[in-house]
C-alpha cells in the first residue's frame, strides 16, 4: 500500500524534508533511515500485522520510523514522551507487540500481548497498516480509535501546494498526522521543534522560514500576550490555520489586526473521521465551509453529523459511534447560513440556566475583551434554583479583587449580552488553564480564589 508514498518521497531527492531542533534532513536522507529501519524491523521479528508503539516526537528517526512500519503493513500506535504516564494503559488497550523508542536512536522491546481484538485481525486479514489513537480522556477513560491506514492516507495521493509547515500538533493526534502525511507527500518541509513555547515556535519560524503555522486558538491567545512573535523574523508566514477548540471571535479579530496579509483558515477534524476539507469565509471570519472527497456533511438538531469513506473501523474500548447508516453525530452544535457553518460549542458544554442556554465560548470571547483579563475559561455550576449558573474562571495580568473584577465584568457586559449570560461568580486563577498542547481545560474545580 504505501509503496506509492516511499517512491513519491524517492523522488524529492535532496529537498529538505525535516528540520528538527535546528537540524535539517533530506528526503534523500529520511529514505534512507526508513529504510534501514524497515531492515533492524524485520530482524527483530516485526511482522506484516504486528502492533507497534511509536514512542517519539517529530525526530527523523520517528517519522522515518512510522514510515517503515507502513511499509511493514504494521498496526502503528504512535505514543508521544510526555504521556508516558498513561502509557502502560495505552499499551494493554491496544495489545501492543513491540515499543519502538526513538527518542535516542532506536530501541525496541518485545511484550506479550493478549490476543487480538477483532477490528485489528480485520486490518490483519486484510493486510492493511493500521493506526491507533488515544483521546485525551479529559471527560472519562482515553478512547482508542482503530483506523485503516489504507483509506486515511488516500487522500494524500492528490497533489497539494507544498510549504514549509510548522508541527504544532502531534503525531499522537489526527491533526498532526494529518500535517506529516500531507506535507512529506507534498514535497514540504516539516519544522518540528521540542519547544512548543511561543518563543519556542516562532524562533523556529525564523530559522526555517516557516510558511505554514497550525496552532489551536489557546495558542494564539498566548501568543497576543507574550508578543513573542516581535521579537523574530516571521515575514516568510503565508497562512496560520486554528482548529482543535472553538476559537474566540475577539481572538480572531486580533490575530486579523497582528498579522496582516497572513491567511487565517479555521480547520477541522476528529480522531474518528479525519481531517475535512474547510474554507473559511473570510480571514477574519468563524463561518466556515466543511467537506471534501469522502466526506458528507449534515445539521439535524442544530448538531454536525459527519459521514466519511475514511472512517475510523471502531474503538478498541468502547461502542461504536455511527449510527447505522454510517453518520457520526459529532457533539458540536453549529448554526448555517447557505455552505459556510459556525460552530457555537459541545453540547456537553452548555450551560443551562433557567432553561435558557449559554454557550462558554461566546461569553468568554467578551471577556476576553476586558482589561485585565488575559486568559478565561467560562463552565456551568449547579444550582438548586436555576439549575445552573454562569462561572467565569479568569487570569489576569495584574492583581485585582474578585469582587473589583466581577463589578466591572457586570457593568461592561450590562447590555451587550442577556443577564443571565452575565458570570455569576468570578474566580481568579493562580495557574494556567491549558494543557501541555495549548489546548483549554474545563473541569469542575481548579483551586481558585472565588467571589
Amino acid at each position: 500500500m504505501s509503496k506509492w508514498l516511499l517512491e513519491t518521497l524517492k523522488g524529492y531527492g535532496a529537498s529538505d524534508a525535516i528540520v528538527w531542533n535546528g537540524k535539517i534532513t533530506s528526503y534523500s536522507e529520511l529514505v534512507d533511515i526508513a529504510e534501514m529501519l524497515d531492515k533492524q524491523f524485520h530482524e527483530y521479528g516485526i511482522r506484516p500485522g504486528a502492533t507497534v508503539a511509536l514512542v517519539g516526537d517529530f525526530a527523523p528517526e520517528t517519522c522515518a520510523g512510522f514510515i517503515a512500519l507502513l511499509g511493514q503493513s504494521c498496526i502503528i500506535v504512535p505514543l508521544m514522551p510526555s504521556t508516558y504516564v498513561k502509557h502502560p494503559e495505552f499499551l494493554d488497550i491496544a495489545n501492543v507487540d513491540y515499543i519502538v523508542d526513538s527518542r535516542d536512536g532506536i530501541s525496541i522491546q518485545k511484550r506479550d500481548a493478549s490476543p487480538r481484538h477483532s477490528l485489528i485481525q480485520e486490518l490483519v486479514d486484510q493486510g492493511h497498516p493500521g493506526l491507533i489513537l488515544f483521546s485525551s480522556g479529559s471527560t472519562g477513560g482515553s478512547k482508542a480509535a482503530v483506523h485503516s491506514l489504507v483509506s486515511l492516507l488516500e487522500k494524500y495521493r492528490t497533489k497539494r501546494p507544498a510549504m514549509r509547515s510548522l508541527t504544532f500538533l502531534l503525531l499522537d493526534h489526527i491533526g498532526g498526522v494529518n500535517t506529516f502525511f500531507h506535507v512529506i507527500s507534498n514535497g514540504g518541509m516539516l519544522v518540528a521543534t521540542s519547544d512548543r513555547s511561543p518563543a519556542g515556535v516562532f524562533k523556529a519560524i525564523e530559522f526555517a522560514g516557516v510558511e505554514l503555522l497550525p496552532v489551536s486558538p489557546t495558542f494564539l491567545n498566548l501568543c497576543l500576550l507574550t508578543k513573542e512573535y516581535q521579537n523574530y523574523d516571521i515575514s516568510s508566514l503565508q497562512k496560520i490555520t486554528y482548529g482543535t477548540e472553538p476559537m474566540p471571535q475577539s481572538t480572531l479579530d486580533a490575530i486579523h489586526r497582528e498579522f496582516p496579509g497572513v491567511t487565517l483558515q479555521q480547520t477541522y477534524g476528529l480522531s474518528e473521521v479525519g481531517i475535512l476539507s474547510s474554507k473559511s469565509k473570510s480571514d477574519g471570519s468563524l463561518w466556515v465551509k466543511l467537506g471534501g472527497h469522502g466526506y458528507e456533511t449534515k445539521i439535524e438538531d442544530g448538531h454536525l453529523l459527519i459521514k466519511a469513506s475514511s472512517a475510523m473501523l471502531g474503538y478498541l474500548n468502547a461502542p461504536s459511534p455511527f449510527d447505522e447508516d454510517g453518520w457520526l453525530n459529532t457533539h458540536d452544535i453549529v448554526e448555517r447560513d447557505g455552505d459556510y457553518i459556525r460552530f457555537k460549542g459541545r453540547d456537553s458544554e452548555i450551560i443551562n440556566v433557567g432553561g435558557e442556554k449559554v454557550f462558554p465560548a461566546e461569553v468568554e470571547s467578551l471577556l476576553l475583551e476586558i482589561d485585565n483579563i488575559q486568559d478565561v475559561t467560562v463552565r456551568g455550576e449547579h444550582n438548586s434554583l436555576l439549575g445552573q449558573i454562569v462561572v467565569a474562571t479568569v487570569n489576569l495580568e495584574y492583581e485585582e479583587s474578585s469582587r473589583e473584577l466581577k463589578r466591572r465584568i457586570r457593568m461592561t457586559l450590562k447590555g451587550k449580552v442577556s443577564d443571565y449570560k452575565i458570570p455569576h461568580k468570578v474566580e481568579v486563577a493562580t495557574f494556567n488553564q491549558y494543557n501541555n498542547r495549548f489546548k483549554r481545560m474545563r473541569r469542575a474545580e481548579f483551586g481558585k480564589e472565588g467571589a
